[in-house]
């Protein structure tokens, strides 16, 4: 470790200590030259896999850029800022049980839907039309007629169709 003060390359530590829930571990260290304390911290390093885009290019995973494109699908629904967080912290534990250095934007627009149709029906239908680029109506009613048909082989055997959407 290099002394912030010095630049010194020796050190001894003179205190470790486990942050919270063992995220990260604190080490009070004393320059071996100028006699100045610092303090430096350990991480484990998160190796999440690389987004290949539809035009190719390659970008780092984004749990940040994730979340904000659920929070809009759900925007004005019944849907709890904890329940969006749990569907990204369980796709982003998904991805680190991954061995592939790399997963399609499409592949990870799946696992969205996935979790998005049970979360919120509406929600699904607002990533789909924007994650499909539905071109037209008829592609986005196709979509809602899927899961009327997905909806209706759920119920129970006698029960009555709820509606998802109204239809004149």
């Amino acid at each position: 470790m290099k002394c912030p003060f010095c630049g010194h390359t020796e050190d001894r530590v003179v205190d470790s200590r486990v942050g919270r829930d063992g995220e990260f571990i604190r080490r009070r260290r004393e320059c071996l030259k100028c006699h100045r304390r610092y303090t430096t911290y350990e991480y484990i390093e998160d190796v999440l896999p690389h987004v290949v885009k539809r035009d190719g290019r390659r970008e780092p995973f984004d749990r940040q850029k994730l979340r904000g494109s659920i929070l809009k699908a759900c925007e004005k629904r019944s849907v709890g800022v904890q329940a969006v967080d749990d569907v990204v912290g369980d796709i982003e534990a998904r991805l680190h049980e991954r061995a592939e250095k790399e997963i399609s934007s499409l592949e990870l627009g799946n696992l969205v839907m996935e979790h998005l149709q049970k979360l919120d029906q509406v929600a699904y239908v607002r990533f789909a039309s924007v994650y499909r680029q539905f071109k037209d109506i008829n592609q986005f009613m196709d979509e809602v007629k899927g899961l009327l048909k997905d909806d209706k082989t759920k119920q129970a055997p006698g029960a009555k169709p709820r509606p998802l959407i109204k239809t004149k």
